[in-house]
């Protein structure tokens, strides 16, 4: 048979071959694709976003804020010599850190001097009462003196007027009568010298008296000066600075030493006024009060706790509100507010809880007494002033709210949210409001917030 194929086809025959297949599958692809079912169309699905969410909570807040100082002794006493003097004796503990006890003779000055004023002062005394009593003797005496004059001088006149009887009779002379007249005259002057005498008894006596006043208040001043050579400390005391030794020789005024209360502790904390305005509470419903420091305490009504640190521990000691300085320190702007540790020193432990001595840098938590029940979030969940929520239908919702104040971890909320509110706590960037939220709740973050508000743990 292949005798019979012309050549020219025999040639190619090999290259013919392949056409019947293609053109089959060509046949059948078109059938497949005229007769094929149009794509199933799967419908889309949503996916929803995982943030973290807690129920807010509607607290009681302990107000609390934090500041920083330094401790100081409540009574610092600056001994000055009140009087001159060698020093004779000085308290064996009497150097810088040692504790004297109170009314301990801390340090004696040589009393010589001042012992010597006061008996001199003593004997003048006695030599002025002693003239005192002199004066009335004299008195006395010129009293008695007075009346014998007085009838002497009767006596004279009654005379001259029996002699000037004679006189018209002419039984008598001129010269008699002339002679008894000089007799009057001279018991006169007599009495009238113990007259002018006794009438200068009242203000000798008083010169004499206001001399013996003066006197007495020089004994007093002398007595008062011999006890000034005797120093002692005035409460418990810790011994600062001592700037005195035995033998030397003292100016009145020159300073001796330092010593500090032991019974206080003072730590003046310096603190944001923004953060103080929130501690405050006006015990007049809101109306002026007349301020004195009993109602500066109700308005002030804190505690507060000291803390420092002592090698790698921190220490802490309770501490009461004292006073609040009268300036805004003008480098920090910050507001003073001291606080008074009570007897540091009798209720230290050794090695444990030591008093905080002078120069400690403290960290001061202050703690108000009044509670604000308001619903909080965590600070993170704030964002430019609005929160973001899930709603029943688990849709994020972005809702703008008012701060009353914030605290540590937290801030509490005035306006715009309520109890419950789902609030999401991490960050939904990018947030598309009405997205779907799967809501996972952090119940330890909420119990932190709780925590933290109720004043448990430390205000950071």
């Amino acid at each position: 048979m292949k005798k019979n194929i012309p050549p020219v086809i025999r040639k190619h025959l090999p290259k013919l071959l392949f056409i019947p297949p293609v053109v089959v599958g060509a046949v059948i692809l078109a059938i497949l694709i005229q007769n094929r079912l149009p794509p199933q169309r799967e419908p889309e699905q949503e996916v929803a976003r995982v943030l973290r969410v807690i129920k807010a909570p509607l607290q009681a807040i302990v107000p609390r804020a934090i500041g920083y100082g330094t401790a100081e002794p409540g009574n610092i006493w600056q001994a000055v010599a009140e009087v001159k003097g060698r020093v004779i004796e000085v308290h064996p503990d009497l150097s810088a850190g040692s504790i004297i006890k109170k009314d301990s003779v801390v340090l004696k000055i040589d009393p010589a001097e001042y012992e010597l004023a006061v008996a001199q002062l003593n004997a003048t005394i006695s030599q002025t009462v002693a003239q005192l009593d002199e004066l009335a003797v004299k008195k006395t005496n010129d009293q008695a003196s007075l009346t014998i004059e007085r009838d002497s001088l009767s006596l004279a006149e009654s005379e001259l007027e029996r002699l000037r009887g004679l006189f018209e009779r002419n039984a008598i002379s001129t010269s008699e009568i002339e002679q008894q007249q000089r007799n009057v005259l001279l018991q006169r002057q007599k009495v009238q010298s113990l007259t002018n005498s006794l009438n200068l008894f009242p203000s000798t006596t008083k010169s004499i008296e206001a001399n013996l006043a003066v006197q007495q208040a020089k004994l007093q001043q002398a007595k008062l000066d011999q006890q000034k050579t005797v120093l002692r400390a005035p409460f418990d005391c810790r011994i600062g600075p001592v700037f005195i030794e035995v033998d030397q020789f003292l100016a009145t005024g020159q300073t001796l030493f330092e010593a500090h209360n032991v019974d206080s502790i003072e730590v003046e904390a310096h603190v944001a006024p923004q953060y103080v305005r929130k501690l405050l509470q006006n015990p007049n419903n809101g109306q002026p009060l007349d301020l004195n420091m009993r109602t500066m305490r109700e308005v002030f009504k804190i505690d507060a706790i000291v803390r420092y640190k002592y090698g790698d521990r921190e220490i802490e000691w309770p501490a009461r509100f004292e006073r609040v300085r009268e300036n805004i320190d003008p480098e920090t702007r910050t507001l003073g507010i001291v606080f008074a540790i009570d007897d540091p020193y009798t209720r230290a432990i050794p090695g444990q809880r030591p008093p905080p001595v002078r120069g400690t840098f403290c960290e001061v938590e202050l703690r108000s007494q009044k509670q604000i029940e308001q619903v909080i979030i965590p600070r993170t969940a704030l964002r430019d002033g609005h929160v973001y929520l899930v709603d029943g239908d688990q849709r994020l919702l972005r809702r703008a709210v008012e701060v009353s104040f914030a605290q540590s971890g937290f801030v509490a909320i005035k306006a715009g949210l309520n109890e419950n509110d789902i609030v999401v706590v991490s960050d939904p960037t990018p947030a598309v409001e009405g997205m779907l939220v799967k809501g996972v709740h952090d119940d330890d973050l909420r119990q932190r917030l709780i925590d933290a508000a109720a004043g448990k743990g430390t205000v950071k």
